[in-house]
């Protein structure tokens, strides 16, 4: 039987009561090398017994470092040593934003669960990547979305899951259960490179708030973040509501270039964190990338403005007009 720690009992407890993972389930564990992934993979092999689970390992070498192949075969040895399946993606060229390079990831943790049959992937994000998730998006001027952008769980492509059960554990707490296991980690030198603003965060802003303000600092942001998080879910759905209510979806000939119509009259009723979200919702349906501040804004105007009002173009075209009640979306 493995050793049974505290942190063995508290993320079991956090799986089942937050419904994360069911029993007998195929799942895929996202391992890097690092203290987060190796600590989550022992910790999924010790619960195994009790869930019935059964585990891979997935790697992705983004072909960043000069080490980044040997840090592949130390990752697949690892998966020997446990007895687990493990599968290897390598990036055909060096990615070029660590945007690119989670987008990739994902896209081949989805096809390699989808192929393998596996329901769930699993990643070692923890407490402190949420803390400092809120912090840079907060940097760069984010709404309560980006605040809580890491989240317990979310779909992927082909119905595949993407399950974080590390959420309440900070780094520190990994990094001892790792050398309480004596788990060899491998260092990123990635992580070290400050010329990347999520390292500053890491290496530079939260050991000073830590000190200077709050040594709780990263389990007080990511309990922040959790409280934002249902918070979103509820005001998405209620916006989602509004949205239904004031939308028309125009298909007469004669409103051939007319996209949809909106509501004024509903829309004018409903508190302004309502609105923003409702018309973010019809944006994001005419535009191919996600809607700005100014974007949403600028529609947002036109609920109060006086008839015959209008906007500038949004990207790809469309202009926004005040037709009495009505404001209607132009292609």
């Amino acid at each position: 039987m493995p050793v049974w720690t505290s942190l063995h009992a508290s993320v079991h407890h956090t799986i089942r009561s937050r419904h994360l993972l069911k029993r007998n389930q195929r799942l895929l564990i996202a391992v890097s090398g690092g203290q987060d992934s190796l600590c989550l993979t022992q910790l999924m092999l010790d619960l195994q017994p009790k869930w019935g689970w059964y585990l891979g390992i997935v790697h992705c070498d983004h072909k960043w470092r000069d080490d980044s192949q040997a840090n592949a075969k130390y990752v697949e040895q690892l998966a020997e040593k446990w007895g687990i399946p493990f599968y290897l993606e390598t990036a055909s060229q060096p990615l070029k934003s660590e945007a690119a390079a989670r987008n990739w990831r994902y896209q081949v943790f989805s096809a390699i669960a989808f192929t393998n049959n596996y329901q769930c992937i699993i990643t070692g994000h923890t407490a402190t990547d949420r803390a400092e998730t809120l912090l840079y998006n907060l940097i760069r001027g984010s709404g309560a979305d980006g605040l809580q952008a890491l989240t317990w769980q979310r779909p992927l492509l082909n119905q595949i899951m993407l399950v974080r059960p590390l959420l309440e554990v900070t780094r520190s707490q990994t990094g001892k259960f790792c050398q309480d296991f004596q788990l060899q980690i491998w260092l990123d030198s990635t992580n070290l490179d400050l010329k990347y603003a999520r390292n500053r965060i890491r290496q530079e802003l939260l050991p000073y708030l830590q000190e200077k303000f709050n040594p709780k600092v990263e389990s007080n942001l990511a309990q922040t973040a959790e409280l934002l998080q249902a918070e979103v879910e509820y005001l998405e759905q209620a916006a989602d509501e509004l949205r239904q209510k004031a939308e028309v979806q125009t298909d007469e000939p004669e409103n051939s270039f007319t996209l949809l119509r909106l509501n004024r009259q509903v829309l004018q009723k409903a508190p302004l964190a309502l609105q923003r979200r409702a018309i973010r919702q019809i944006l994001q349906q005419i535009m191919s990338n996600a809607p700005n501040f100014e974007h949403i804004e600028k529609l947002v105007a036109l609920i109060a403005a006086p008839n015959r009002s209008q906007t500038d173009p949004f990207p790809g075209g469309v202009i926004a007009v005040v037709e009495d009640e009505w404001i209607c979306l132009i292609c």
